[in-house]
């Protein structure tokens, strides 16, 4: 077996292939680094709380949308433990296919157009960020393997969902239940 096989499969240790234009992505046990697919645009965010909030896997139409997929898969976390290491970002702010009719605004690298994450009028003080821009793979399928599914009315016939994860038809948040008082 080699050595990336090794750390691919050991799922305590940190596995940072090379995906993209940058190669200095870390984990800790606690807080950890997304970054654009360019490499321009690097962020810490925590891996637990107080500010990691909520991980999840959305089927709405504009996430479809947004992200060129059938779904996207977040997590939550306090602006106030979000740091931006380097790059500047670009945004572009819309509520017309918002499900909750409230500003959602996309940051984004201006390079290459990863989308880092969004943050939304109707939840003050949180940043929804994307799995896929996280640098640990293995923390894909540990710390920020998704707790519940939301908008699975809109999910694609052929994806299932994911075993043994909340589902909920329509929003599993709401502006009167922010996402850390929802945790599941």
């Amino acid at each position: 077996m080699s050595a990336t096989t090794t750390a691919a499969s050991d799922k305590t240790k940190s596995y940072i292939p090379l995906a993209g234009g940058a190669s200095d992505g870390w984990s800790k046990e606690d807080e950890a680094t997304a970054t654009c697919f360019c490499g321009a645009v690097q962020l810490a965010f925590p891996t637990q709380g107080p500010g990691f909030i909520d991980s999840f896997i959305c089927n709405c139409t504009d996430c479809r949308k947004i992200t060129a997929s059938m779904f996207a898969s977040n997590f939550v976390v306090a602006d106030t433990h979000l740091t931006h290491i380097r790059g500047e970002l670009k945004t572009f702010a819309q509520s017309r296919t918002i499900a909750s009719g409230g500003l959602m605004t996309n940051y984004f690298c201006p390079n290459c157009g990863t989308l880092m994450y969004r943050r939304g009028s109707g939840f003050p003080g949180h940043s929804i960020m994307r799995i896929g821009t996280v640098d640990d793979f293995n923390l894909h399928e540990t710390k920020l393997f998704p707790r519940v599914e939301q908008f699975t009315k809109d999910r694609v016939s052929w994806f299932k969902g994911v075993e043994g994860v909340r589902q909920v038809e329509g929003s599993a948040y709401s502006s009167k239940k922010t996402p850390s008082s929802s945790k599941v």
